[in-house]
């Protein structure tokens, strides 16, 4: 564990913390209005290497006080910030909160060196990002890393719907089931990646979920036809891929980012012949909406036939089910795509080209 201190006095400006890895939608920007909780669990950090807002801050000197000064924005929850003084005279142009677009309106407490950017504004995950050259850690404790195993019992999973509430005319009020954004950021990555996956042919998915959320888009793009490549969804604690699969939807190790790989198998040593063979297309998801994709909490019981007996009242309400179909975030998307080394190949760019408007269109 870590604490992050001020490179410019060495006060300390957190509580220790863990690292994981940074949410695939920490730079989301979620719906219109839309107040979005915060984006990190208490007592961890993550690393972005990319700048936030206009302008960037270049990383200085200071790492005396500790074992470096970082280079990367660390996004924090704002609960575990310390000594730390807000400046709100330091934003404008945010809507209904503060984003941090004009760079640091958070200082040292103790030396007034401006540290962090605080931000919260509608739409957009609530988290503070301390500013790379202004602080640097020292470790207060060793990290433990969680087994796969360990995960699988302990990590929860993230459910892909959730229900959002708006005011209407003359004050009344509307509810409705949406996708969370969580699952629109992730459903981006995974959709870049099963485009490069592909290699231009068609692509079978498993059913349930998967094929709700991309069997669309895909048919659009890649239409059908013979000798499609296959994906399963793979990881711990699941049977073995077969030989046949093309392609393996794992999860990401919360903490060191380590995609999911399936052992290698020598042949005749049972189940799982073949699946360690290299040959298969790995496809990241986040932990939680991987947990959830192979373990889906079930629904409510419901009768699967007649009535309920004269006089009875039903108290178990329906499945709930999102108002549209599965979008993806179109941002994370676009990102996700330009870092992948097939975009560069023609036929990529032109599969990109042919989406339809739904995965352009984003939100919530």
């Amino acid at each position: 564990m870590f604490v992050f201190m001020c490179t410019g006095c060495g006060a300390e400006l957190t509580a220790p913390l863990s690292q994981v890895v940074l949410p695939v939608h920490a730079r989301q920007a979620y719906g219109n209005g839309i107040q979005l909780p915060v984006l990190m669990e208490p007592g961890t950090f993550a690393v972005d290497p990319e700048s936030w807002g206009r302008a960037a801050v270049r990383p200085g000197a200071g790492a005396e006080f500790g074992d470096g000064a970082e280079t990367g924005s660390v996004v924090v929850a704002p609960g575990d910030v310390r000594g730390t003084v807000l400046v709100p005279e330091r934003e404008s142009g945010s809507c209904c909160g503060l984003d941090g677009s004009d760079g640091p309106n958070m200082n040292c407490a103790a030396c007034g060196r401006p540290v962090a950017r605080r931000i919260d504004d509608c739409s957009l995950w609530q988290m503070v990002r301390l500013e790379p050259g202004a602080v640097c850690r020292r470790q207060v404790a060793d990290v433990v890393l969680r087994s796969w195993a360990t995960l699988m019992r302990e990590w929860a999973a993230t459910p892909p719907l959730h229900q959002l509430a708006a005011w209407g005319r003359w004050g009344t009020e509307s509810e409705w089931w949406s996708w969370t954004p969580q699952w629109h950021a992730a459903g981006a990555q995974v959709l870049a990646h099963l485009l490069a996956a592909s290699r231009g042919r068609p692509v079978s998915l498993p059913d349930g979920l998967v094929a709700v959320m991309f069997r669309r888009t895909l048919d659009a793009v890649l239409g059908a036809g013979p000798s499609p490549r296959r994906a399963v969804l793979a990881g711990p604690g699941r049977p073995a891929p077969d030989g046949a699969a093309d392609i393996l939807l794992v999860p990401v190790h919360p903490q060191t980012g380590e995609t999911w790989r399936p052992q290698r198998v020598r042949k005749g040593e049972g189940e799982g012949e073949g699946a360690g063979d290299g040959a298969a297309y790995r496809v990241p998801l986040p932990f939680g909406v991987w947990l959830w994709l192979v373990s889906p909490e079930p629904d409510l019981p419901l009768p699967a036939s007649g009535g309920l007996p004269g006089g009875v009242l039903r108290d178990d309400p329906p499945a709930p089910r999102p108002d549209h179909h599965f979008d993806v975030d179109p941002r994370v998307f676009d990102t996700t795509l330009a870092r992948l080394a097939a975009v560069r190949g023609p036929w990529l760019r032109e599969l990109s080209g042919r989406l339809p408007r739904h995965v352009r269109g984003g939100g919530a």
